[in-house]
């Protein structure tokens, strides 16, 4: 393969689909939406409050109604001297937008009947909250029953809250701090983002074939240049294109958000304070907002985090991740070329297309589970065998991975990927000139055994 007309058909895929509107306009337009969406979501959770409601409340247990105190959502009205029915079929007129009816107190159970009334459904942080204080006065009621003085404090003294901390000890003894909750996210960011892009630009490189061909514009491509030299051209060319606008994004999205961000203030969207940011959420009580403010506070999380991320080998796992995207879209999309170039139509491709999607959905599921078990089995052999092992062993990098395990899946990786691009462009050499008959695997299989 000559290399310098590679290049020359590299090049001309390159800028070809640079310097069309269709990648100018996308290019320009996904970062304002994703902008746009990153922004309206931020402002409706931080913003947008749920109007009060007026519930109104019948306790005939007499312990229920003392714990339900209003918030910034829900407004309690104590009913009485008027029929529970006669309200519940006319809610409107008497300002109710719900009814609460609870129950005689069962001293035998020591439990209460609750139920909720309302001409259409409440959102659930509401019934979750009418809920946990009906249960928290059933709790205290029952603990009460027990006639042992100062039993309620002992409860809480006794609760525990051991956080257990871990560490990863190296053949030095330096310890370093981690958080297995961090490495989960890292890794299933990680084995979904190389899914995305292998998937993705597979795909191109397939609907890219398809359009020459269909076009005939092939016909007078492999006039001048080798079938084998097109395909790898293409595929290079395409990478770079899907490169280039996944970088611009990047930037573009960042971009807008800062200025936006900077423009509006987030800080007046988010809060003063981690209370205040809290209570936007709403449906909460005091005692529930006071439990979140100290969680989103706890400096000593935060310092676990920010620890446990500065211990991850950022660069062994950056260059390792370049290398598992390189040869896993080569791969990928030199099979995606090959089944391009024996169709027509991308009608046509959906029963040779089969084959590769299976292992890609079979990677992307072995690798949701590795972040739970990256030691298993499954995960050792997806991430060994070259048609899972991109997106399995990226996924399991943030928790260790012998270095042997890792030589070893690149290099099945490489020499797979050898061995399908002979295949691949063996096909592509005579399918790429194939017109008027649709092609099944018998096809391909004659194709290869040609000389």
């Amino acid at each position: 393969m000559n290399w310098k007309t590679t290049g020359i058909v590299i090049s001309r895929e390159y800028l070809n689909k640079v310097k069309k509107k269709s990648f100018i306009w996308t290019t320009l337009l996904v970062p304002i939406l994703v902008a746009g969406l990153t922004i309206g979501i931020m402002v409706a959770m931080m913003n947008t409050k749920e109007k009060t409601k007026t519930i109104a409340v019948v306790d005939e247990s007499g312990i229920v109604l003392p714990y339900l105190t209003d918030t910034e959502t829900i407004h309690y009205q104590p009913l009485s001297g008027i029929p529970l029915d006669s309200v519940k079929t006319n809610l409107a007129s008497y300002g109710f937008d719900g009814v609460l009816a609870v129950g005689p107190l069962d001293s035998l159970e020591k439990t209460v009947p609750a139920d909720l009334y309302s001409p259409k459904p409440f959102g659930m942080d509401l019934v979750d909250n009418i809920n946990g204080r009906i249960n928290r006065a059933v709790e205290d009621y029952r603990i009460a029953s027990y006639n042992i003085e100062g039993l309620d404090q002992i409860l809480k003294d006794v609760k525990a809250n051991v956080r257990l901390r871990s560490f990863t000890v190296s053949d030095s003894g330096e310890e370093k701090i981690s958080e297995a909750g961090v490495y989960s996210i890292l890794s299933m960011i990680l084995g979904i983002f190389l899914f995305m892009f292998i998937t993705l630009f597979g795909g191109m490189v397939m609907s890219s074939v398809i359009e020459e061909k269909s076009s005939r514009v092939v016909e007078v491509l492999v006039s001048s240049v080798k079938a084998t030299e097109l395909m790898f051209g293409k595929i290079i060319g395409i990478a770079l294109v899907a490169l280039t606008q996944f970088l611009l994004w990047i930037v573009l999205s960042v971009a807008i958000i800062s200025v936006a961000g900077a423009l509006i203030g987030f800080d007046s969207l988010m809060g003063s304070n981690p209370t205040e940011m809290v209570s936007t959420m709403g449906g909460m009580d005091a005692e529930q907002i006071e439990a979140m403010t100290a969680q989103l506070s706890n400096d000593s999380e935060l310092g676990t985090v920010v620890s446990t991320l500065a211990s991850v080998p950022w660069l062994q796992l950056i260059g390792l991740f370049l290398v598992y995207f390189v040869f896993g879209y080569l791969l990928y999309a030199s099979m995606f070329a090959a089944i391009g170039s024996a169709v027509e139509n991308e009608g046509d491709t959906q029963q040779l297309q089969l084959p590769l999607t299976i292992p890609l959905l079979l990677a992307y599921m072995i690798a949701l589970y590795a972040f739970k078990a990256p030691d298993s089995s499954i995960a050792f052999w997806g991430s060994i065998i070259p048609f899972t092992s991109p997106i399995v062993m990226i996924s399991r990098l943030p928790f260790g991975v012998p270095t042997w395990e890792i030589l070893l899946s690149i290099a099945l990786l490489i020499a797979t990927f050898v061995l399908m691009a002979w295949v691949s462009a063996k096909i592509y050499k005579v399918g790429i000139l194939m017109f008027g008959k649709k092609s099944t695997w018998k096809d391909l299989w004659k194709w290869i055994k040609q000389d």
